[in-house]
């Protein structure tokens, strides 16, 4: 269920794009990341700060594009979301000395504070890709070519998040006894 209410904008924003124009996936996307946000709330009576980030950065790049009729708007908005979290991450680690990973998920996982470290700059490095990657397909490319990669383009988290459940999966300690 949370994996649908995860993709269900995106996959919104895609179909109406596809039968319309990215003006009318603009706004397709706008209401369902509200609608996606309500349902995170109603589940879990909160909204993390990523969620209200991304939520945030959804209504303005989308009514930039949709007043100013300019699709760049909307097509910057995940260069400037993942640029965001890679500065964030940098700045808590590097000038902090603060590991937003690990106060965010240590709650839920208990990981050596070595593992935690690597984990952090990783996610740096996919952001700071991630931003990367998406600036040049919104620069490079046309609309519809964007969009295409914005939706196949999942592969990257999928692939980086199975890699890194990999990765953790040895260090997570389990609560049954060795044989």
């Amino acid at each position: 269920m949370k994996i649908l209410i995860d993709f269900f904008p995106i996959l919104l924003f895609f179909g109406s794009f596809k039968l319309y124009d990215i003006y009318v996936g603009t706004g397709v996307l706008m209401a369902a990341t509200v609608v996606q946000m309500g349902l995170i709330y109603s589940m879990d009576r909160k909204l993390t700060v990523m969620h209200k980030i991304t939520l945030a950065l959804v209504l303005i790049f989308g009514t930039l594009t949709l007043v100013l009729h300019d699709d760049r708007f909307i097509k910057w908005k995940p260069t400037v979301l993942y640029a965001a979290m890679a500065i964030a991450l940098a700045a808590a680690v590097w000038i902090w000395k603060k590991n937003f990973l690990k106060l965010l998920l240590g709650s839920q996982m208990e990981l050596p504070d070595p593992v935690w470290q690597r984990l952090n700059v990783v996610w740096i490095f996919y952001c700071a890709f991630m931003s990367l990657i998406n600036a040049y397909v919104a620069a490079y490319y046309s609309t519809e070519a964007w969009v295409n990669f914005k939706v196949w383009g999942y592969a990257f988290p999928l692939v980086f998040i199975v890699g890194q459940g990999f990765y953790i999966a040895r260090y997570l300690k389990t609560d049954e006894p060795q044989a």
